[in-house]
């Protein structure tokens, strides 16, 4: 039987992950919340549906899915793909041999710069983040109740071309942003699909992986490599308190934690192809060193 994935939004994290199975021999569904979407990705050999929740799922969408990925965030009345197809998930579920659900890192909430691991504590203060949680219990309720084959997604920082420091700092956008012991996790968009093909080829479900490169970095650090490697002067650093961030943007610096990947080493086998910014920049940079 020929494999075929349905991605729920088909987003960049999602397509990385299409353009790499399409050239395999993979027939590929997905939707989008975006009309002006739908035409693209159907050239591109998707076979599309608009959906969100002013616009159901059409019946039988799911038919053929060997596999099914959902990108999807929830909104403030929840996650949109369980609420909207929960029922349509829960029939496919015997011919579906595994199901992701990309997460964040941002559940476990603020360490204080501490190290944490899938069996640490969710404690999120942002009401974005409670959604997350909230999320992801639905969908491991998925698997309990009705056999899914869910497994969990905890994404770091993502990034990778057109979405990086390098492209801020050649955009003119860079900032030096300094909080004293501020560090981000973060992870290379072409390593989240490596980790989705080792999932999927390895299925264990109601598995959690954190999907994160080898070193936590303070994001000044990120951007001063990347001028570094582009050979522009650093910018000067500027102090937290005087960034005037946004307020989504100042939620997210209001975790400081530390995340670790082990388990994606030793369960899935995977070798990470950015293990930190350093080689991630350097690719996006277009350099071999």
């Amino acid at each position: 039987m020929t494999p075929r994935l349905f991605c729920f939004g088909l987003g960049y994290s999602a397509r990385v992950l299409v353009r790499r199975l399409q050239p395999r021999g993979w027939s590929v569904a997905g939707t989008s919340r975006d009309p002006a979407h739908l035409a693209d990705l159907t050239a591109q050999g998707i076979d599309c549906f608009l959906f969100d929740r002013q616009h159901p799922l059409p019946a039988g969408a799911l038919t053929g899915a060997t596999h099914i990925l959902s990108s999807v965030p929830p909104d403030e009345e929840g996650d949109p793909v369980l609420d909207m197809a929960r029922t349509a998930l829960a029939a496919a579920g015997p011919g579906v041999s595994w199901t992701g659900y990309l997460s964040t890192t941002g559940v476990y909430g603020d360490y204080g710069g501490d190290w944490v691991d899938e069996e640490s504590a969710l404690r999120p203060k942002s009401q974005r983040a409670w959604r997350r949680v909230t999320a992801e219990a639905g969908w491991l309720d998925l698997w309990r109740r009705n056999g899914v084959p869910v497994h969990l997604f905890r994404l770091a920082g993502i990034y990778g071309p057109g979405r990086s420091a390098i492209d801020d700092v050649r955009a003119g956008r860079a900032r030096r942003i300094v909080k004293p012991g501020q560090v981000f996790s973060r992870i290379h968009v072409e390593d989240i699909a490596t980790v989705l093909e080792a999932s999927m080829n390895a299925p264990s479900p109601g598995a959690i992986y954190n999907v994160c490169d080898d070193e936590a970095a303070p994001p000044q650090d990120v951007i001063a490599h990347a001028c570094g490697l582009l050979g522009v002067p650093v910018p000067p650093e500027t102090p937290f308190d005087a960034a005037s961030l946004s307020p989504m943007a100042q939620s997210f610096w209001a975790d400081n934690r530390r995340v670790r990947n082990d388990r994606l080493h030793r369960q899935l086998g995977v070798t990470l192809s950015y293990p930190t910014y350093r080689e991630g920049l350097a690719a996006l940079a277009g350099r071999d060193d």
